[in-house]
């Protein structure tokens, strides 16, 4: 009975914030949404179990699109300075959410590193739960700072020259049976991660599964979900984390909204500075290099790096540093405890 409520709602909510142009809009809307439901009735809002796996399939298959568009050879000429900006994000990331775990008892290790990680900010409230994090934390801290750097993006790179103009592309035409082929991948990559024994299979298996099928379409096909496809997924990861809200676990992320507030101003200010040497490293512009050391925020950063006219560097730069983080977050259990041995 409260999904005929909630559901309208997050559509409504949904549409205005996409009018609006707010950063995740679908997914702070059913945030919104379904809190509300659930913080006004004292209850959690269950999600239908096929809804959330086909929404978390959806999700991995995003993740995975952009690493087709990128070609191997142009990956492998980017390989380390991506990885150099990834160490860096990674350090910081790690090393923020150990220190929150640290100060604050009632927040696991996994939570903190999973709220603090830069970038896959609709994947990491997923990876929690899987990983049985608190995934409601990781959700308030993930999105606060992609609302952070969505804004202050536009706001910074203004102010920079760019290379040239450009134009975002659109979406391709709808074709049914590529539609059939995308829910297939979207449900069977899961059961192929676990299959395979892959950490987090319900999102590295739809990853991995698209980028091999991309591979091996023909031109002019693409396993790009429709858009309904996708606002399903953003309201499903939304309805996950809001429909679980209480005001205790409110009461806990607001203990922790300050240090979670500088840990986002530290990993801006940290990724503005590292885009200073590798524009001298790549040959590039600031504005390309500050896109491609963006802590998150990537449709933003393909948006502007499209209207700016920017290189592969900000593709392939931001692919590298995904790649680099997803690995961390899936084998994260294993990354804590090589990292507190001893202690």
């Amino acid at each position: 009975m409260r999904w005929l409520i909630v559901a309208p709602a997050s559509v409504g909510l949904g549409l205005l914030f996409s009018y609006w142009h707010v950063p995740a809009a679908w997914i702070l809307a059913a945030i919104l949404a379904s809190g509300a439901m659930a913080l006004s009735t004292g209850r959690e809002l269950p999600l239908n179990p096929g809804v959330f796996r086909f929404g978390r399939g959806i999700i991995g298959m995003l993740a995975g699109l952009p690493l087709v568009g990128v070609p191997l050879g142009v990956l492998g000429g980017y390989l380390l300075p991506g990885l150099f900006v990834a160490v860096v994000t990674l350090a910081i990331g790690v090393g923020g959410g150990l220190l929150l775990s640290a100060k604050e008892k009632a927040v696991s290790p996994e939570t903190g590193v999973l709220s603090m990680l830069a970038g896959g900010a609709s994947i990491m409230p997923v990876l929690a739960k899987e990983l049985g994090a608190d995934f409601r934390f990781v959700a308030l801290g993930q999105y606060l700072r992609l609302l952070a750097v969505s804004v202050s993006l536009p706001l910074v790179t203004a102010f920079f020259p760019t290379p040239a103009g450009g134009a975002p592309a659109d979406d391709p035409p709808v074709i049914w049976f590529m539609v059939l082929a995308v829910v297939l991948v979207a449900f069977a990559g899961e059961a192929l991660g676990r299959l395979v024994r892959l950490p987090v299979p319900s999102v590295l298996g739809p990853l991995i599964l698209t980028v091999v099928v991309s591979l091996l379409l023909p031109d002019g096909l693409t396993l790009l979900p429709p858009e309904l496809f996708r606002i399903l997924a953003f309201l499903t990861i939304g309805w996950m984390c809001g429909g679980a809200l209480s005001f205790p676990a409110l009461r806990a992320f607001a203990r922790q909204l300050p240090a979670t507030v500088a840990f986002i101003l530290v990993v801006i200010g940290a990724c503005a500075l590292t885009a200073v040497p590798l524009a001298g490293w790549l040959g590039i512009t600031y504005f390309e290099a500050y896109l491609a050391t963006s802590p998150g925020a990537l449709e933003t950063v393909l948006a502007l790096s499209s209207e700016g006219g920017a290189g592969p560097a900000v593709v392939a730069v931001q692919m590298i540093r995904l790649m680099a983080v997803l690995a961390v977050a899936g084998w994260l259990p294993q990354v804590i405890r090589l990292l507190t041995r001893g202690r």
